[in-house]
This record gives C-alpha cells, structure tokens and sequence, in this order.
C-alpha cells in the first residue's frame, strides 16, 4: 500500500460549513520538499493549503497558495490549530505555538473561538496617491489609498483603499487582468460598516498571488486593526469580510500585535497518497 499522509479541508472565520475560508491542511509528519508542497498546494487548489509537522517545542507551519508560498495567512493557521486539536495533536484548548515565516505564532482557546496571536502591518498614515492603474482595475473613480508595507516581501507593498460607504465596496467588480498588472502584492477594500454589530468590511485581492478574490483574510486584519482602531477609538473591533462566502473576524490591537479571533469547522477529511 502507498504511504498516506493526513489531509483536512476546514471552513475558517465561521462557524457554518461551506461559509467562510476553506483551507486544506496536511498533517506531513514532518519536513518536505518546497517543490512537493507547491504541487500539492496547486492540487488543493484553495486560496491556502497548510502543511504542518512538530518541531521541538512547536509546530513548524508553511502556507502555499496554489502557485507560490506566502509568509502570513491568517486562516490556515486558525484552520491548523482547529485540526492539532481536533485529532487530539494537541490537548484540547492547549496554546499551540507555531514556527513560521513570521516569525512565532500562538493560537488559543478563547470561549468557542481560536485566538491568534499575529503582528501588527499598520498602513502608512497618510494617504498615497494611487499606484498606477489601481482605481481603473477596481472601478472605483475616488477612494483614499494607503500603502501597506510587508516587511521582507520582494513583491512589495499591498494597498489599502478606503471607500465612502459599505455598500462601495460590496459593488466591486475588479478587472482582475488589470489588478494584477498593478504594482505592490495585493489590494485591501474596505469602509466602515452598516450593520449594527460590525464596525468595518472589507474585500481582498490579489490575483498576483493566484488568488482573485480571498473569502476572508486573517493578514489584511493585521492592517485592518489598526487602521480603523485609530479612527473609531475603541482597540476591540468586529471586522466583516464582503465575499460570497462572508465571514467573521474579531480583531484586538494590542500596541504591535493583533488578536484575531475566529471559528472554524472541517468539511472534509481523508488522505493524501503519496
């Protein structure tokens, strides 16, 4: 019989199936080729596939979207904590550390949400004037743009646009051609929230990375958290992410760290043939 390794697909920042992120999750048992986890990544065919294997104290944690591999995603990481405790991995509600190219990331129990422990990517402060291309690619004929630095990102800054109204960014419809064309790794919408119960929403973008439209972004809350803590006041902050899949994100600034709290539930699982 060919060797198997464990593989889970999880709906993450939601507690309903076939809502939220999927991301899949492959418990490797230990490390492998990059090359072999893109390839897997490209079968996956998710926004994220996570590959995750103990090391030492920690778990070590590699995220690939399906054509490269990124250095932060929030929902693979809250989707791996939820199967390190769901196959008993981990003790259940135990704090899970995790070795990334981020540096380390802890995730925790907190009620009926996972906890993580992420850095701060605060927009620049002021308002930059448009890369070239960007408001055409988007459609969107005004919007305060904000660069997003990445430290050690190659492919440079993200963007953050701000737009007048929740229901501004529920109507882009991106060129997404065009978008990708535009410089910098990828492009945050958002405006203040409508409905009462969530105080921002936002889009993701970035067809660079293979990835169109994200469902719902843990790192672009990294951004998100303080942009929008510094203009309502208040650090504690409930974000909603505008995709057709919608999905929760509850966000805690804490100086340069970000709480993003979410949930999450596995749709699928089984084994990958190697």
């Amino acid at each position: 019989m060919p060797a198997s390794i464990p593989l889970h697909q999880v709906d993450a920042f939601t507690c309903e199936p076939f809502r939220g992120n999927p991301a899949a999750i492959c418990l490797t048992g230990g490390p492998r080729e990059s090359a072999w986890m893109q390839a897997v990544a490209a079968e996956m065919n998710l926004a994220e596939t996570a590959f995750v294997w103990r090391e030492g104290d920690a778990h070590r944690l590699r995220w690939f979207t399906p054509t490269i591999e990124v250095p932060l995603c929030g929902h693979a990481t809250l989707a791996s904590a939820h199967v390190l405790w769901r196959v008993g991995e981990v003790p259940a509600g135990s704090a899970i550390a995790f070795e990334t190219l981020s540096g380390r990331l802890v995730a925790e129990a907190e009620g009926d949400w996972i906890r993580l422990d992420f850095p701060a990517l605060p927009p620049r402060d002021a308002p930059c004037a448009p890369p070239a291309g960007l408001l055409a690619a988007l459609a969107a004929p005004s919007a305060r743009v904000h660069e997003v630095p990445r430290p050690n990102a190659a492919d440079g800054p993200s963007w953050l646009v701000e737009l007048e109204s929740e229901a501004a960014v529920a109507g882009l419809r991106p060129d997404f051609r065009a978008l990708a064309a535009v410089p910098g790794h990828a492009v945050i919408a958002t405006a203040q929230a409508s409905a009462e119960g969530r105080d921002f929403v936002s889009r993701f973008f970035a067809p660079k990375a293979g990835i169109d439209e994200d469902p719902v972004t843990g790192s672009s809350h990294c951004s998100l958290a303080p942009f929008w803590a510094a203009r309502l006041g208040r650090s504690e902050l409930v974000g909603y992410q505008r995709s057709a899949r919608t999905g929760i994100v509850r966000v805690r600034l804490r100086g340069d760290r970000v709480d993003l709290l979410g949930q999450a539930v596995t749709v699928l699982q089984g084994a990958l043939i190697v």
